[in-house]
């Protein structure tokens, strides 16, 4: 079985000015640095308009910086929207597509996600691929059904372990406080590592983050689960006690 580093990534969302941000940034890099040998990789994805400030503070700290979404393109007429090699200009390393905020919120469908993968890839950054079921799809007996074609879709050509990592986040816990059970969060990670080989260079090596409403008192738990590499987390990242104790989980 691969040796897979545990990934902690903190999604900010839509939160934060630069006071606010760049002192959680500072607050982070100060716990992995007293911490030394983790075990685990750290990685922040604030707004893009924070990326400058926070990638200053977590400068030589090892916490790497993301964006939250990528333009397929590298350039030209698309207001408001910033490229894969924007981000990478910037400092990222990584950038998350298909979130289902994306997918729902402004109608991304498969194609696009893969797109911008894509996009992604060509860049030099790494890809956080989202999938996941609403809960009218799990009532209706079709999440692993909805999520193998997702992966399918969303998962570009000549993708592998070091360009890209899978998220899975049911967007009905997504904030809500709810999460799947221990043996649902098995069977779908289970099924997605399966659903890989094909898809991916060296599919027991991906990385696939569980994400939906994951905090202090459950990730323990939930990074116990075979095929779960760790967390894409949320709500939770905005605070430093508790990214940092779900970062500690994983030991």
């Amino acid at each position: 079985m691969p040796d897979r580093r545990p990934l902690i990534a903190g999604n900010w969302k839509m939160n934060g000015l630069r006071a606010d941000g760049t002192a959680l940034a500072r607050d982070l890099a100060g716990r992995l640095a007293a911490a030394g040998s983790a075990g685990f990789d750290l990685l922040v994805c604030p707004p893009a308009t924070l990326l400058h400030a926070v990638g200053e503070a977590l400068a030589g700290s090892g916490i790497a910086l993301g964006g939250q979404d990528c333009h397929a393109a590298e350039k030209g007429a698309h207001t408001g929207d910033v490229s894969a090699w924007m981000l990478a200009d910037i400092g990222c390393s990584h950038v998350i597509v298909g979130h289902s905020e994306r997918r729902h919120d402004h109608g991304e469908d498969d194609a696009a996600v893969r797109a911008k993968a894509a996009a992604a890839h060509k860049a030099g950054l790494t890809a956080i691929i989202c999938v996941g079921e609403t809960e009218a799809e799990r009532d209706a007996g079709e999440a692993e059904a909805v999520v193998a074609r997702q992966l399918e879709g969303s998962i570009p050509q000549g993708a592998d372990a070091v360009d890209t990592v899978i998220a899975y986040e049911p967007v009905w816990a997504i904030g809500t406080g709810r999460t799947p059970t221990v043996a649902d969060i098995a069977a779908m990670h289970g099924m997605i590592r399966r659903r890989l080989h094909g898809l991916v260079a060296s599919p027991d090596s991906v990385r696939i983050l569980y994400g939906g409403s994951m905090k202090p008192g459950n990730a323990a738990e939930i990074m116990a689960v075979a095929d779960v590499d760790g967390g894409l987390v949320g709500g939770a990242s905005l605070k430093a006690d508790d990214f940092w104790q779900i970062a500690l989980s994983v030991r």
